[in-house]
């Protein structure tokens, strides 16, 4: 009996070489994956491109900033969410100072 697990023993590969074979094993595959998405990259360009044309890049021009406008119960809205904020932080409401209040 102690004769056959000194064999298998005997047999086992050494923990280094497992541990740089499945690293190696993983980085080739992350390689070839890297290469596979590469390839179709290019695959689909070619049949893309000759089917549609590249429409120029144009810059959107930035909007107008308009004059604020007044916000209707703006005294009901501060406070409903100066109390939403304060039952989410456990405080008092008048622990609450709101220092802008802006309409989007």
């Amino acid at each position: 009996m102690s004769h056959l697990t000194q064999t298998v023993l005997a047999t086992e590969p050494p923990v280094w070489l497992v541990a740089v074979l499945g690293i190696s094993v993983v980085f080739v595959g992350l390689v070839a994956i890297v290469g596979i998405v590469w390839l179709m990259n290019k695959i689909c360009d070619c049949f893309i491109g000759k089917n549609t044309k590249k429409a120029p890049v144009t810059v959107p021009e930035a909007p107008l900033t308009q004059p604020e406008a007044t916000i209707p119960n703006r005294q009901e809205i501060l406070a409903a969410v100066c109390a939403a904020v304060a039952e989410e932080n456990g405080t008092d409401i008048s622990a609450i100072r709101v220092i802008s209040f802006k309409k989007l």
